[in-house]
């Protein structure tokens, strides 16, 4: 058995090297595509066709207002009817999946890579934990979420917290660090 590529270590959530030649070589592709995105006319269909090349295991209409920056593409998970604001950051080496109807303001950055606290292992190896947001969420101008993160269904992240810790279904959550302010009535 060969031993595992620092892509495969990195897609096992393992410590891996992202500064080894196949993962620059992966982050220079996919570079290539959010220049094209990113300078694209509003044409619809080139926008989509684009949108699509760079995150082809989301939903069709995944929306990505430019300018929009990710390391992968291919590590968000985004359902039907969601919608990225201008100026968002995706660090999705761990994976982001984004449930169905999720709309996220401008200046969102969501990052999956941890880095060690100690200098001789932070040289060395990084790895990545994933970020969930579920269906129907509003998550609020620059806001920043941290590795391993999951929020639930319906919950609102309010302009500029920082979350670094689960939120619930049905809440408000505000500040840095983000905590939960008040439960919502999210009945339709």
């Amino acid at each position: 058995m060969s031993p595992k590529s620092e892509y495969e270590k990195m897609l096992a959530g393992e410590p891996f090297d992202a500064h080894g030649p196949e993962l620059i070589g992966v982050r220079k592709k996919v570079k290539r595509i959010l220049h094209r995105l990113n300078v694209t006319e509003y044409h619809a269909d080139t926008m989509q066709d684009v949108i699509r090349e760079l995150c082809p295991n989301s939903a069709p209409d995944l929306y990505l207002e430019p300018p929009f920056h990710c390391d992968y593409g291919v590590r968000i998970h985004a359902a039907e009817g969601v919608f990225v604001n201008f100026g968002c950051t995706f660090l999705d080496g761990g994976g982001i999946t984004i449930g169905r109807k999720t709309l996220i303001a401008p200046g969102v950055h969501i990052y999956t890579a941890r880095h060690p606290l100690e200098l001789a292992e932070r040289l060395q190896w990084e790895d990545v934990a994933p970020v969930v947001i579920g269906d129907n969420c509003w998550i609020g101008g620059h806001v920043t979420i941290l590795p391993g993160v999951t929020i639930g269904d319906r919950s609102v992240i309010g302009a500029g917290a920082v979350v670094t810790k689960d939120i619930p279904p049905d809440c408000l959550a505000v500040g840095n660090p983000a905590r939960v302010v008040k439960r919502l009535n999210q009945t339709v």
